[in-house]
């Protein structure tokens, strides 16, 4: 009896140990040749897909696990996506400025009075894009409604365009002040650092995604630089269109960049109108505008 059950036990180590030997050579089979379970026999944790009960299963075949893979881009190019209608525009611009309006990602969020989204034309061929709202802008939530402000609504008209037909933002959606402390003073303006840029970079690029213009204009280095991604100098950008590509978000259809002077820049000296009414035709030459009626 005894020798019996030995016999018995070691045709079973046989056993097994040919089964282990089988399923060891079954990994390296292609997958097509493997035995894979019906979806009645499959059920789903944490992304992992097992048996539900041990299937019956074919000789010399092996139970599968199936794990989840990133998906890998595929060489074929996404179709394009369909342009956004107006009221879709309006919906997701009026969505992202109710996310600015209450942001405190750097600290100009605790020291501004108001948050300046940006407004304009949704469907505009034409956006504007300044460095900040300054001490006029903080006050009233709106883009350029200062001297400088001023100053961009006269250069829009002359490119025979109106304010309402374009669309006017800011890389830095908050007030940056030398003083913070003393928000109440005029003078106190600068220009957003790194850090400021960096946190609000997600914003201006979305509000470019969602209005699709054909044309940026980049008024002054800090806008020019940040949305080029490019060190070079004001001088070195302007009087030539830039491809303009995006950190955060895809454009659903090219984009051109222009830079040129700020209007600040430009009440501090006038002798840089010229350079940047040139620049301003490049763009209308482009959209076919003959400019303001004389």
């Amino acid at each position: 009896m005894a020798d019996s059950l030995r016999g018995l036990a070691g045709d079973f180590k046989r056993f097994l140990a040919a089964q282990e030997e089988d399923e060891l050579l079954d990994i390296s089979r292609p997958r097509e040749e493997q035995s894979v379970l019906s979806p009645d026999q499959v059920i789903t944790t944490a992304g992992v897909s097992v048996a539900k009960t041990t299937p019956k299963m074919a000789e010399n075949s092996t139970l599968t696990v199936e794990f989840p893979r990133a998906n890998v881009a595929s060489s074929t190019p996404a179709a394009e996506e369909p342009a956004m209608n107006k009221t879709d525009k309006t919906h997701a611009l009026e969505e992202l400025a109710q996310v600015i309006k209450t942001c405190t990602r750097c600290p100009l969020g605790a020291t501004r009075l108001n948050a300046v989204p940006g407004e304009g034309n949704v469907n505009a061929d034409v956006m504007f894009v300044g460095e900040g709202p300054g001490f006029d802008e903080d006050r009233q939530g709106r883009p350029f409604v200062g001297r400088a402000g001023q100053l961009l609504d006269k250069m829009i008209l002359a490119m025979g365009l109106a304010r309402e037909k374009v669309f006017i933002a800011n890389i830095a959606k908050c007030h940056p002040m030398t003083d913070p402390l003393h928000p109440e003073k005029h003078g106190n303006d600068r220009a957003p650092n790194a850090q400021e840029i960096a946190c609000c970079r997600k914003y201006i690029e979305q509000q470019i995604a969602i209005v699709c213009p054909k044309y940026v204009v980049a008024l002054g280095s800090v806008a020019a630089k940040a949305l080029i991604s490019d060190a070079s100098s004001l001088g070195a950008l302007r009087g030539k269109f830039h491809n303009l590509h995006l950190d955060s978000v895809e454009l659903p259809k090219p984009v051109q960049i222009l830079a040129t002077y700020h209007p600040a820049a430009l009440l501090r000296n006038p002798n840089w109108k010229k350079d940047a009414w040139k620049d301003l035709q490049m763009v209308m030459d482009q959209l076919g505008l003959k400019g303001a009626r004389k």
